[in-house]
């Protein structure tokens, strides 16, 4: 039986980047040691991208560092990786991109109880300076509603 892991390696910067418009599990398509490191949280999504190349979705940038026991068969951290969806998926992925102001983020990297490494990716649109200090606004919102709730319990 494998063991249950709890790695969840996000992208904290996408959703004040972009608004997310939907969201896919996609598999990723990887070799040698890299689902070891990734195992170890050495992952980052920061800076990365997704992007059709031959009908098919690559995530490009994504850091997995190099496996710290691995030998002459460690990986390249900033490799291309192919993500796994469903033809229909990628079609309306493909669709939705070439629309101006689309792009496709990973969000999240996590281990499923299989024991796979799955990314969430989203279909987003680009956030204008004011809209991000909008969201900047809310979320201070947010947290004094949070303080002065605490503070009356």
């Amino acid at each position: 039986m494998i063991a249950k892991a709890n790695i969840h390696i996000k992208n904290k910067r996408a959703e004040f980047e972009y608004f997310i418009l939907e969201r896919y599990t996609a598999g990723i398509q990887l070799v040698g040691t890299e689902i070891k490191s990734i195992r170890a949280s050495k992952a980052s999504l920061v800076d990365s991208y997704c992007t059709f190349i031959n009908n098919e979705l690559w995530a490009k940038n994504m850091h997995i560092a190099a496996y710290q026991f691995g030998s002459y068969s460690n990986h390249e951290a900033r490799r291309d990786r192919k993500l796994l969806l469903n033809r229909r998926e990628l079609n309306k992925l493909q669709r939705a991109t070439q629309q101006t102001g689309n792009t496709i983020i990973p969000i999240e990297l996590f281990i499923d109880e299989n024991g796979r490494a799955k990314l969430i990716i989203a279909l987003c649109k680009g956030k204008k300076s004011y809209d991000k200090r909008e969201t900047l606004k809310e979320k201070e919102d947010r947290r004094q509603i949070d303080r002065e709730w605490k503070a009356r319990l």
